[in-house]
């Protein structure tokens, strides 16, 4: 058995070598893209050859182009980026005007301007903050009685273009507190008077951070603090008793939750590493709700605490 078994290892090692001789000692052939794609009217017909170079990418990834053999070396793709659906905070820089930052996000200046609550005489100054939208439009902060059918006449838009720039499930998909973007919307002539904020008792409000809250960025956004102690995991707790309204992701909150108050105010936790709470369940004042993380755009660990509806009482 055993003289068998060498007998066949030593065939398999001799036809091993014998092929390796056989096609080793063949002069390599370089074909050509003729020869890798023959010209076939079912396989690529003669007008592609006419076709612009292109890789066509989806969500910046790749879906299909042309066969190699149309397109050169130094153009292979090019990636078309996803457009842009967040809100983003931009620094006034030296020399910025509101008409060279329009330009610079291709919006219009009144896109900035609806924005910030300014207007064409308004001068902003370096490190002046301006809220940027990701396309020409207006923002609107939810209150209670909206309906989206009406926040669409309100700014001449089209709800179906509302739904699917802020992902909503249905036109019933909005909360008292939400910011939306009204693609294409229009500020009316006639601003409307700026509601009162809802007057809060000493102390309606309680620190939401368990390990006390170290306020790391003032006022920002519309009435929102960041608190932080540099610990992912802290407990996050319930300003004030109330509802849940929300509780879930999105791109730049992260993991974030909304509580309606019994006074009509509304607040937000953004950025959460998790969350202990569901949509309608009822909270007490200082109930544990999720955790301090750094979802969503965040840099490091910190609680984006928002309220709405009433002045922030964190905010100095």
């Amino acid at each position: 058995m055993k003289k068998m078994k060498k007998g066949k290892i030593l065939i398999s090692i001799f036809l091993v070598f014998s092929l390796f001789f056989i096609f080793g000692s063949k002069k390599k052939e370089i074909k050509t893209e003729k020869e890798f794609y023959p010209s076939s009217p079912f396989a690529f017909p003669k007008t592609w050859q006419n076709f612009p170079e292109f890789i066509f990418v989806e969500n910046n990834s790749l879906k299909f182009s042309l066969p190699p053999a149309f397109v050169s070396g130094k153009v292979f793709g090019t990636i078309v980026e996803e457009q842009r659906k967040e809100i983003q905070e931009y620094t006034v820089e030296e020399g910025d005007t509101l008409s060279s930052i329009s330009q610079k996000f291709g919006i219009s200046l009144e896109t900035i301007l609806w924005a910030n609550n300014l207007d064409k005489n308004s001068v902003i100054k370096p490190g002046q903050k301006l809220i940027i939208l990701p396309v020409d439009g207006v923002l609107h902060e939810v209150r209670a009685g909206d309906t989206l059918s009406g926040i669409a006449e309100k700014y001449q838009a089209k709800i179906e273009d509302i739904i699917s720039f802020n992902e909503l499930e249905s036109p019933d998909d909005i909360y008292i507190g939400d910011i939306l973007i009204i693609p294409g919307g229009k500020m009316p002539s006639l601003k409307p008077a700026p509601q009162p904020l809802t007057p809060l008792a000493q102390g309606y409000f309680i620190c939401p951070v368990a390990g006390g809250c170290r306020i790391t960025q003032g006022l920002h956004w519309y009435n929102a603090v960041d608190f932080s102690n540099g610990k992912c995991g802290e407990p996050i707790l319930a300003a004030a008793g109330g509802t849940v309204l929300k509780a879930g992701w999105n791109r730049v909150a992260g993991n974030y939750i909304k509580i309606l108050h019994p006074n009509g105010v509304v607040t937000m936790y953004g950025h959460l590493q998790t969350i202990f709470v569901s949509p309608g369940e009822q909270v007490s004042q200082g109930q544990i709700i999720g955790t301090m993380g750094a979802t969503g755009r965040a840099t490091g660990c910190h609680l984006h605490f928002d309220v709405f509806g009433a002045k922030n009482p964190f905010i100095k």
